[in-house]
């Protein structure tokens, strides 16, 4: 697969409907070897999240804690879950966290690309470039196999960007 199908086959299943069913890590992993790495400094700023159905333990588990994206104010000051409270206001959860994250460039399979590491939990975010506006991670852990199962998830950034922090 080369990076232009990459990105119409991430684009198609970016807008797959819940009745469509999972989508197969297998196709995800196909689009992910595709897509160019990022460097830390290439994804500052403030990103709106959204997850591919796999099966994986921790699908809809975001979504019920109000999950909105991340935040990267810098490469040591990374907002891994930035979530709205009930009254629609923006917050970093801490506790669900376990504090917040940094930047880092690390090697996932072979490649080196920006990663986000989790201050209190053994959680790897890696992160690699759909398009200008796009990213796809996966989210690994201390524990899980080479061959996962990982969570894996989007970033886009959002129109009115500039308002969130």
């Amino acid at each position: 697969m080369d990076v232009h199908e990459a990105r119409a086959r991430f684009r198609e299943l970016r807008g797959r409907r819940e009745e469509e069913g999972p989508v197969a890590p297998a196709v995800l992993d196909a689009i992910w070897a595709a897509l160019p790495t990022v460097r830390p400094e290439e994804i500052l700023g403030v990103w709106k999240g959204g997850e591919f159905r796999t099966g994986h333990p921790l699908n809809g588990a975001l979504a019920k804690a109000g999950w909105y994206g991340k935040t990267f104010l810098s490469r040591h000051d990374a907002k891994p879950l930035v979530c709205r409270d009930s009254a629609g206001a923006f917050y970093s959860d801490r506790a669900l966290g376990k504090g917040e994250a940094s930047l880092w460039s690390v090697e996932f399979r072979g490649e080196t690309t920006a990663t986000m590491v989790y201050d209190g939990r053994p959680v790897l975010d890696h992160f690699k470039r759909v398009d200008d506006t796009t990213l796809m991670g996966i989210m690994n852990a201390k524990g899980v196999p080479a061959e996962g199962p990982f969570l894996y998830f989007f970033l886009e950034r959002p129109p009115e960007a500039g308002e969130r922090a």
